[in-house]
Order: structure tokens, then C-alpha cells, then sequence
């Protein structure tokens, strides 16, 4: 369907990019995005989170637009989350300021998905973690294709799932959403149905007919019409749902991988390599992710954020995300030597902390953030 180049709204955080990270297209009733960084599994960069909250306020107010439809290119990822290398060297760097740029720039967009005023569709092919699930998974559809692959992994590199899983992980059916917070486990299509992390299925092949259809207007539901879904056969996390609720219902990380330890002496193979995981993620990391979860169904969304924002801060004064970054992503040795190395060790009122009442001013993360106008030297625009 013939569409027009919304000028200039794309951003890039190279100088002179051959192709723009970010595009933003209107095609008839829709606005579409597609995320353009498909050799780092269009990971997001601050540009780009910046120039996407830019156009979605522009496309609020526009009476032309009756929706929204984000994709990423290239079929491997949706959005593999934000981009950590960048965020680990500013950190190192001592340039604070910048990283925590980053952090409020997109927890800002997140609460502009949740708080959206219009339908806001995400069609997934391939994986979705990190920032990537903040940018889907507050939006009104979820649509998982075949490739589909979802995961909050932050534990594994000394950080917590954030981008307003606080939030929505403690609302997922019984403990799974414990499980994948702490785990970093990978799911696919049939169990992300089958929880309510994605809303429907969909071929990859079919994005482009789903496009054109709502583009067109109408119902959202009858875009799906005569479309065949792929196979959703469900994983772990369905098969192993009383075990999952069984263990990750207790009240410490400790408790949790005593409960699967004795699961995993009586045969099951499942809990053995799930405590087995858990012992090679940050203790820190894990204490926060519990306590999260643990709170975050009394929270509202900006409650959630807020708290996720003051813990980020934490992490980029600490020594868990740097070690954690440097051993996966880095140097990918994948033996990072966390600090405090154990659970009894971590210091848990520092924790706490965060869910206090600011002393001061802190950032809003109701939907009401401006987004930042682009610097007059910014790269490349589409």
C-alpha cells in the first residue's frame, strides 16, 4: 500500500549512516515504524528512542492516524533490547549524565506505549528482550510470528528486568512471571500466548498484508481474517506450570532454590537446571528481581518505573552490570566474578531503598515526558 516518508523524524547515532536506524512511515490510517539496526538486532540507541517518542507525540495529535504499527527489519530480531556496549562504555567512562540519559529517555518511551491514546501494534519476528519488550509489550496487540523468542535476560549480565516488567510480569498467570524475571528463561510463541505476553500469532510472511490491512482501516480484529497462524506448541513454561508456582511462590531467592532443589531430587530434570541457572546470575541481581516482583502487583506503572529508574541508577554505580556486560558481551568468557558472590551477602536495605518516597525531584513516568528535540549536528535523517 503506498505510503509517506515522514520527514525528518529517523535518527541515527552514527554521523553519516549509510541507512537510518529508525524509519517512520504513514500508510493510510497508520503510522508505521520500523527499527533498522538489523546487525545489532536492532538493538535501541538513545537517538532512536528519542526520535520514536517525538513521532508517536506527533502522530497523537494527528487525526489522519488511527494507529500504530512498530516491526523490526531484518527477520532475526524484533528488538534484542537497548544497546548495552554503549551504555557500559559511557559508564565506564564516568560520563553519568549520558547513561542515565539512556535509562529516563527510554522508560519515558515505555510510559508513552503504555499511556498511548491510540492502538499500538508490535508484529514480533524473532527476538524480543530488553528494551525490545518495553517498546511491545505495553502496546494494545502483540503479534508473534513463528520466530518468536522472548526473554527478560538482564540477571545473566548484573542488572533486572526493567522497561516496566515490574510492572507487567507479576500480572502474568501464577509464577511464571518470577520464573522468567529470575531465570532469563527464553519462551516462544505458544507459551508467550498462552501467559498474555503476545495477543496474537502470525506468519512472518503475512506482516505485509496485515500492514496494508490496517492501513486501511476498520477493526483491528479483521486485519487477522483468512490469515493462517503458525504453530504454537507450548514450552516449558506451560508444561511446568505447577512446578514453576510451586517453587518461585516463596518469599527469598534462597527459598526459591531450596524448593527447586528438592524438586530436582526427586527426579525432575527441569528444576535442576533451572536452580542451575539461577546460580550463575548476579545475587544482586536476583534479590532485586525477586523484590520486584514481589511488589510490582501493587504498583501502578509509573510507581513500577520509578522504581526500576532508581535501581538503574544504583547499577551504574555498582560493580554487578559492568562484570556482568564484560563477560557476556565483552570479552564473552561468560565467567563473571559477581560482587557480593554470594546471596547472603547482598545488601538488601540498599534494595529496600528504592521503593521509598524521593527525597527530591525525580522524573515522571505517567505518559506526560517530553521527549528531547534532536541535537543540530544529529546524524542522518529518513
Amino acid at each position: 500500500m503506498a505510503g509517506e516518508r515522514v520527514e525528518p523524524q529517523a535518527a541515527s547515532s552514527q554521523a553519516a549512516p549509510i541507512e537510518p536506524e529508525i524509519v517512520f512511515e504513514t500508510r493510510g490510517e497508520a503510522g508505521l515504524i520500523t527499527l533498522r539496526r538489523p546487525k545489532a538486532l536492532n538493538a535501541l540507541t538513545l537517538p532512536m528512542v528519542e526520535a520514536m517518542h517525538r513521532q508517536l507525540r506527533d502522530w497523537a495529535g494527528d487525526a489522519r492516524v488511527s494507529r500504530i504499527i512498530v516491526r523490526g527489519a531484518g527477520g532475526r530480531a524484533f528488538c534484542a533490547g537497548g544497546d548495552i556496549r554503549q551504555i557500559h562504555a559511557l559508564g565506564r567512562a564516568g560520563r553519568h549524565a549520558d547513561v542515565m540519559a539512556f535509562w529516563r529517555g527510554e522508560y519515558w518511551l515505555d510510559a508513552a506505549v503504555k499511556t498511548y491514546p491510540k492502538p499500538y501494534i508490535a508484529l514480533i519476528e524473532g527476538i524480543v528482550m530488553g528494551g525490545g519488550v518495553g517498546i511491545s509489550l505495553h502496546g494494545d496487540v502483540r503479534v508473534a510470528a513463528e520466530s518468536y523468542s522472548f526473554a527478560m535476560p538482564e540477571t545473566g549480565i548484573g542488572f533486572f528486568p526493567d522497561v516496566g516488567a515490574t510492572y507487567a510480569l507479576p500480572r502474568l498467570p501464577g509464577c511464571t512471571g518470577r520464573y522468567l524475571a529470575l531465570t532469563g528463561a527464553r519462551i516462544g510463541a505458544g507459551d508467550a500466548l498462552a501467559v498474555g505476553l503476545a495477543t496474537h500469532a502470525a506468519r512472518a510472511a503475512d506482516f505485509d498484508t496485515l500492514i496494508d490491512r490496517l492501513a486501511g482501516g476498520g477493526a483491528i480484529a479483521r486485519a487477522f481474517e483468512g490469515l493462517d497462524a503458525p504453530g504454537t506448541e507450548t514450552g516449558p513454561l506451560v508444561a511446568e506450570r505447577a512446578l514453576i508456582d510451586a517453587c518461585f511462590s516463596a518469599d527469598t531467592v534462597a527459598e526459591v532454590l531450596a524448593r527447586l532443589d528438592a524438586a530436582a531430587a526427586e527426579g525432575s530434570a527441569f528444576a535442576e537446571a533451572t536452580a542451575a541457572t539461577m546460580r550463575t546470575r548476579s545475587p544482586t541481581s536476583l534479590t532485586i528481581a525477586l523484590a520486584l516482583m514481589r511488589r510490582g502487583g501493587d504498583l501502578g506503572f509509573a510507581e513500577a518505573m520509578l522504581a526500576e529508574y532508581r535501581l538503574a541508577e544504583q547499577a551504574m554505580h555498582g560493580h554487578d552490570f559492568y562484570e556482568g556486560v564484560r563477560a557476556v558481551i565483552i570479552d564473552k568468557d561468560n565467567r563473571p566474578a559477581w560482587r557480593p558472590a554470594t546471596l547472603d551477602d547482598v545488601d538488601g536495605a540498599a534494595i529496600e531503598a528504592a521503593f521509598a518516597p524521593p527525597d527530591g525531584a525525580e522524573p515522571r513516568f505517567d505518559g506526560s515526558a517530553v521527549p528531547r528535540e534532536p541535537a543540530p549536528n544529529a546524524g542522518a535523517q529518513s
